[in-house]
């Protein structure tokens, strides 16, 4: 399974790239964000989803952690394709989508081309509890856990790494999350507002 590549940027195309990555050229599909953003003849690293079918084998790429996790979870949907899940992920930040999901906003998905509201309805159905079970199963193995805010601060930490977000990203947004839902807030409602938080930036 290959899960990253670094390597040059040979061919930039309308949906997809090639990335020479030892004398090989590797043919990585991504959105028009990550196209944008490779330059032919210079380095470039990007996390994939190698989906492996019995009539097709074919690489997804995308410049962050957090966009193959969610781009993964997406392809577990029943109806929704590669080509379906890049447009999502596409259409707005990583952290507008997994907070629309966990909240049930089927508009936020309805306004990417492809998706109808049958198909939305089962996104939201199918991967709510999966986005907040992601994040809620690594905070409730944090040690340590208790009602203080450092304690509620590390759990927030701990389920933002697991839905895909580096360290210091998952710091930075549980910071402030904490003090913006509320001490009384639930994990899942902290979770939010640092999604919240996340997506502003």
């Amino acid at each position: 399974m290959i899960a990253s590549l670094y390597g040059t940027v040979d061919v930039i195309g309308h949906d997809a790239l090639v990335l020479d990555v030892g004398g090989v050229g590797y043919r990585v599909f991504a959105g028009p964000s990550t196209l944008a953003s490779a330059r032919l003849g210079e380095a470039l690293k990007l996390h994939t989803h190698h989906l492996v079918r019995e009539d097709l084998q074919a690489l997804y790429g995308f410049r962050t952690a957090e966009e193959v996790a969610l781009f993964t979870l997406l392809l577990s949907v029943t109806g929704v394709g590669p080509k379906v899940a890049l447009a999502i992920l596409s259409s707005r930040p990583v952290a507008d989508l997994q907070l629309a999901v966990m909240q049930g906003d089927e508009a936020v998905l309805t306004s990417v081309s492809g998706v109808g509201k049958r198909l939305a309805a089962r996104i939201v159905l199918e991967l709510r509890e999966k986005v907040a079970a992601a994040g809620m199963a690594a905070a409730a193995a944090v040690p340590g856990r208790g009602s203080s805010a450092g304690a509620g601060e590390t759990e927030v930490v701990a389920a933002l790494q697991a839905l895909g977000y580096s360290q210091s990203e998952a710091r930075e947004a549980a910071r402030g999350s904490v003090a913006d839902a509320g001490s009384d807030a639930s994990l899942e409602e902290r979770v939010k507002s640092a999604l919240r938080r996340l997506s502003r930036e």
